[in-house]
């Protein structure tokens, strides 16, 4: 039996064409001495037994009769994923920024495991990278961060993994998979109504769920109107600039204690000065909102990284939209529009109805699942300028081979005409922001990066 993509996971794959590639990644920078390659490769490959998916390939059905599902890739070969370059000189950040750049430029090739890391020698004050890129099908932000720390420790003794034997699976033949898709297909009204069933026996928390799967649903009627036309949508190419942007834990929680609102809401007015930065140094208006798609883990929380009963890392995650006011020159009054608004939004259980949508794509083929994805990518151009994640990161120092990771930052793919887009990643007492471009259409990102970090200054002396 063969793990089938989640329909949520599937879209992934479907959306991804010659400019948007679906895959997220991190980068830490650690102390020196960087490993010898050949013991990276050896830690690693000493730790896939604990992730089976890196060593799989997804497969399509025949005829796309149904998702397609993970199998054993008979080929696998350490080498091709992980990876050993070095900077140019000078070796400093914006080499660093620059490479990873060009990295994320590169789709993943479908035909092996999508993944990849990057060790990455010759960075300044004898310090070397590492980037970890993984397609977006395979985990959302939330559990890749626990795939990663599967080859981290979280004390600096290096103890070298015992090697574990690995026979890939026989891989199914095209006639195995049209029947498993069929059978699976067969079996998928039938478990929709014995849900539907089980439901109707406890009718008050079936009927509170329709109360707020509708509630989000009207909150995101919202969207169908278009917000002006800026810089921060148009047409992208294959291309990405990558910079990122530094504050810390202790002075986000210092504007929580003085100013309110949650951790969430400071790091979005941080954000949101950002944008207001780059969008007055290109020459436009800042009266305006920025609206952004903010994904929220609809995890269930004793689950940890992992889907409950799936015993495998998947997607399970949703979404709400936010407004960023841009045009508040005052940076509390950014901070506390905007914990109003994630207050209504919370209450509006947009969440709720976005995983509601999600579930009810596992009707479609692959084929209307495509069709949609694009049909809705096309028709948010205007209704969505940017996407902001947040992904909390432990707070210990990690180690990789005795090194220990210095910082950590995300990256986050484009899409959906959707030129700019940031993760924020939580590290160690950190607050460390991705900004990944669009090459030709947002070559100067690092002026939001500079924004961000402003924005948090600001509110700091603010009284």
């Amino acid at each position: 039996m063969h793990d089938r993509l989640s329909p949520l996971d599937s879209s992934f794959l479907a959306i991804e064409d010659g400019v948007s590639h679906m895959h997220i990644a991190s980068i830490g920078i650690f102390e020196g001495p960087a490993p010898r390659y050949d013991d990276l490769v050896a830690m690693v490959a000493g730790k896939l037994h604990l992730v089976p998916r890196y060593r799989q390939v997804v497969d399509r059905v025949p005829g796309d009769l149904g998702r397609p599902v993970w199998v054993d890739d008979p080929h696998f070969n350490i080498g091709y994923h992980v990876r050993h370059t070095a900077l140019p000189e000078p070796g400093g950040e914006v080499e660093l920024r620059r490479l990873v750049g060009r990295v994320m430029s590169q789709q993943l090739d479908r035909s092996k495991p999508l993944w990849e890391i990057w060790m990455i020698d010759g960075l300044g004050g004898g310090r070397w990278a590492m980037a970890s890129k993984t397609h977006h099908c395979m985990v959302d932000g939330v559990s890749g961060t626990e795939l990663l720390s599967v080859i981290m420790d979280v004390t600096p003794e290096v103890h070298p993994p015992e090697p574990v034997d690995w026979e890939p699976q026989p891989r199914p033949s095209p006639i195995g998979l049209a029947v498993g898709a069929v059978a699976d297909m067969a079996r998928s009204p039938y478990e929709q109504f014995r849900a539907a069933r089980a439901a109707l026996r406890v009718p008050r928390s079936a009927a509170g769920q329709l109360v707020a799967v509708g509630k989000g649903m009207t909150s995101m009627l919202g969207l169908v109107r278009p917000t002006p036309a800026s810089s921060l949508n148009g047409p992208i190419g294959p291309h990405r600039n990558w910079s990122w942007a530094s504050t810390s834990v202790e002075d986000v929680r210092a504007v929580r204690r003085e100013h309110g609102g949650t951790f969430n809401d400071v790091v979005l007015a941080c954000i949101t000065g950002g944008f207001r930065e780059l969008l007055l140094s290109r020459g436009e208006s800042a009266d305006r909102v920025v609206r952004t798609m903010v994904p929220v883990s609809v995890r269930p929380r004793d689950a940890g990284g992992l889907a409950v009963g799936d015993g495998v890392p998947a997607n399970r995650v949703s979404a709400m939209f936010a407004e960023l006011p841009v045009h508040e020159t005052d940076p509390v009054a950014r901070l506390r529009a905007i914990s109003a608004q994630m207050a209504g939004l919370k209450d509006s259980q947009e969440a709720v109805a976005g995983e509601a949508l999600t579930s009810l794509s596992g009707f479609a083929p692959p084929l209307l699942l495509a069709l949609g994805g694009r049909i809705a990518t096309k028709g948010s151009q205007r209704n969505i300028n940017t996407v902001t994640t947040n992904v909390p990161g432990p707070q210990v120092p990690l180690y990789v081979l005795g090194r220990r990771m210095l910082q950590a930052f995300p990256f986050v793919p484009l899409g959906a005409q959707m030129r700019v887009t940031v993760a924020i990643f939580s590290y160690d007492g950190q607050v460390n922001y991705g900004v990944t471009g669009d090459y030709d259409g947002a070559p100067d990102i690092d002026v939001l990066c500079r924004g961000v970090e402003k924005g948090l200054a600001d509110l700091l002396v603010a009284s």
